[in-house]
């Protein structure tokens, strides 16, 4: 079988999958095109070749293995269409993005940018505005390992931890969860909501006007699913509004974010270029997932984190 991988994970890791006995084939994501050398592959590994590779051509793909949580990028309709496998990197960056989620919750309570800027003008002047997270309520939209990894790690803060998901069912380290048609009264009980909620036609602006007004004024908004899931324009709105406390953003509708966008020049919004899942360990983990599966693949044995095209995503 031949696998096509996007990502050169090292002469090491791809010799192991070589062992396997695959037939592996590189080409850069950035520039792969249908070519002689991609036509006939069986498995694709990747994060999102998907607009200058047709994989309508490539007849023999069985599998695809993203590198990625989300999988939005992909042509859903034609995998599910065609039968293909669709596995993705569930878990694979949860630990780095539930640290991302506490840091940025503690840099808003904290106020780390006014010290900052201080700082960098030798100013020595006490903030006497500066908030506990102690006794708050974090909510968060979605509880999947990205979300239970955030809860986890804010165990020793002495907060209330709440989820929302389709029915409400119980997670480990949430002290309460609710239903997603319970979303307006969720948002109202909140000091803190993180959105981590895979993007789906369901969920496209999910936080619209009418939710952010649901929202405590003086509360924390945090972002780090995918930017559509959030009605910018009505963001930025309620921003000029100073509906919040602080803003917390790492994912955008369209990425990169303009240097027109006015979310650059608000104080209390934080921006960071879609990097929450960056750590020295990234790659280890995802080549884990990858090898796995092309082990279990090759065995005929059952995949981990195979992705249910059937939910409506």
């Amino acid at each position: 079988m031949k696998v096509l991988f996007t990502y050169d994970y090292g002469k090491e890791k791809m010799d192991c999958v070589k062992k396997l006995g695959y037939e592996v084939v590189y080409v850069y994501e950035r520039e792969i095109t249908n070519t002689k050398e991609v036509e006939d592959v069986d498995i694709l590994v990747c994060y999102n070749p998907f607009e200058t590779l047709d994989i309508t051509k490539l007849k023999n793909l069985k599998l695809i293995q993203l590198s990625s949580i989300g999988i939005d990028q992909a042509p859903l309709d034609y995998i599910k269409k065609k039968g293909i496998i669709l596995t993705n990197n569930k878990g694979g960056y949860s630990i780095p993005m539930g640290e991302w989620i506490v840091l940025k919750i503690l840099e808003i309570y904290k106020n780390s940018r006014e010290f900052y800027e201080r700082q960098k003008s030798k100013i020595w002047k006490i903030n006497t505005n500066i908030m506990e997270l102690y006794g708050k309520t974090v909510g968060f939209i979605g509880t999947g390992t990205i979300a239970v990894e955030g809860a986890k790690r804010l165990q020793g803060f002495g907060v209330n931890i709440y989820g929302l998901n389709t029915s409400g069912r119980k997670i480990d380290y949430f002290d309460k969860c609710f239903s997603m048609n319970e979303i307006d009264s969720f948002l109202e009980i909140c000091d803190v909501v993180v959105l981590a909620i895979p993007y789906t036609e369901k969920t496209h602006h999910l936080i619209n006007m009418q939710r952010l007004d649901k929202m405590k004024d003086g509360s924390i908004l945090i972002n780090i699913s995918r930017g559509n899931i959030i009605d910018e324009e009505a963001l930025i709105e309620k921003l000029a509004d100073n509906k919040f406390m602080g803003v917390a953003l790492d994912v955008f509708e369209k990425e990169p974010l303009s240097k027109e966008s006015p979310l650059w020049d608000f104080e209390n919004v934080i921006i960071t270029p879609h990097n929450s899942w960056i750590s020295e360990k990234r790659n280890e983990r995802r080549f884990e997932y990858i090898y796995e599966n092309l082990k279990r693949y090759k065995n005929n044995e059952e995949l981990i984190n195979v992705v249910d095209l059937n939910r409506g995503y």
